[in-house]
């Protein structure tokens, strides 16, 4: 009875692996609808791929990345790699709200900000 961890240990434990998963289901859930938009062809992201100088199959190159790096993401042994991929989203729309867009690149810091801290929370061991 006296080696029982009490409950709140537990849990303790376990918080890091919890906050990873909700960082990781949240980068998944924005990076997957901005992919899902761009691969349905929704009218304001082929306005902007348009005002980029892109045709609509950058627009498509761009979804499917998007959308392989939260499957990525969402894979234990492959989380890391996907969280490169979106921090290479995030550059280039770092770029493009910077350059032709002149738009906000506060969302795009943040969603960047958030991919890098899970590509360190779940980098390999061969990089720890």
């Amino acid at each position: 009875m006296a080696n029982e961890p009490s409950p709140s240990s537990s849990v303790a434990a376990r918080l890091p692996t919890i906050l990873t998963w909700a960082l990781k289901i949240a980068l998944a859930l924005a990076f997957g609808a901005a992919a899902l938009m761009k691969l349905t062809s929704q009218a304001k992201m082929v306005e902007e791929f348009d005002k980029i100088g892109f045709g609509p199959n950058f627009l498509y190159v761009t979804g499917a990345i998007e959308l392989s790096s939260v499957l990525l993401l969402l894979w234990p042994r492959t989380a890391f790699f996907g969280a490169l991929g979106l921090m290479g989203i995030c550059a280039g729309a770092f770029v493009a709200q910077t350059g032709p867009l002149h738009g906000d690149v506060i969302h795009v810091f943040v969603l960047g900000a958030l991919a890098v801290l899970a590509a360190w929370l779940t980098r390999p061991q061969f990089l720890r």
